[in-house]
C-alpha cells in the first residue's frame, strides 16, 4: 500500500474524474447539453489544483482541499469518507495537508485509514507517544497530519501494514 505523497498526474486524474462524475455529467443530463467549454476548463484546473495541494504554500493548499472536499462531497452531515478513501491520491494528500477536513479527532480506526496502519498500530503509537489521545477520546487529526509529515522527512523510520477492514481478524 501506498502511503507516500502522490505524484501530479495521479492527483490531477482522480480530481478531473471526480469533477467530471460528480458535477459535469450530472449537469449534463439536467441540461441536455454538452458542456464541452466547462470540461476543458476542469481539465487545465484540475492540474491547478493538484499543485496548490501538493505545493509548498500550507494555506494555499489547506484551503484548496477544504474547498474541494466540501464541493465534491457535499453532505448534510460531516464528512465521514470510507477508510479506503484515505488511500487515494486525494484522501493521502488531504490527510497530509490538513488532516481530517471535518474533524478534531477521529477513531482509532479512522486514524489507521488515514495512516495506511491498523487500528493495533494507532494504539500502539498512541501508547508510546507518537500520536496524541483527544480528551474526548479517539486521535486529534493534528498528531495524525505531524505523524504523516515527519514519516514523508523519513520514510524508512517504521514499517507500514496495511489497515485492517472493520470485522474482519
Amino acid at each position: 500500500m501506498d502511503t507516500g505523497n502522490p505524484t501530479w498526474s495521479d492527483l490531477t486524474a482522480q480530481l478531473l474524474t471526480l469533477v467530471e462524475s460528480r458535477l459535469i455529467d450530472p449537469l449534463e443530463i439536467l441540461l441536455e447539453s454538452e458542456l464541452e467549454t466547462v470540461r476543458s476548463r476542469i481539465a487545465e484546473r484540475a492540474g491547478r489544483w493538484a499543485s496548490e495541494l501538493l505545493g509548498d504554500d500550507d494555506q494555499t493548499a489547506g484551503f484548496t482541499a477544504i474547498r474541494l472536499v466540501g464541493t465534491l462531497y457535499p453532505s448534510d452531515g460531516p464528512f465521514d469518507p470510507p477508510a479506503r478513501w484515505w488511500q487515494t491520491p486525494l484522501g493521502r494528500t488531504v490527510a497530509r495537508r490538513v488532516g481530517h477536513p471535518a474533524a478534531e479527532a477521529v477513531s482509532y480506526s479512522v486514524a489507521g485509514a488515514m495512516l495506511g496502519v491498523t487500528r493495533q498500530g494507532v494504539h500502539d503509537l498512541v501508547v508510546r507517544g507518537k500520536l496524541a489521545r483527544h480528551e474526548t477520546g479517539g486521535v486529534t487529526t493534528s498528531s495524525i497530519r505531524d505523524r504523516i509529515a515527519l514519516r514523508a522527512a523519513h520514510p524508512a523510520a517504521e514499517p507500514r501494514h496495511p489497515p485492517r477492514e472493520e470485522g474482519k481478524a
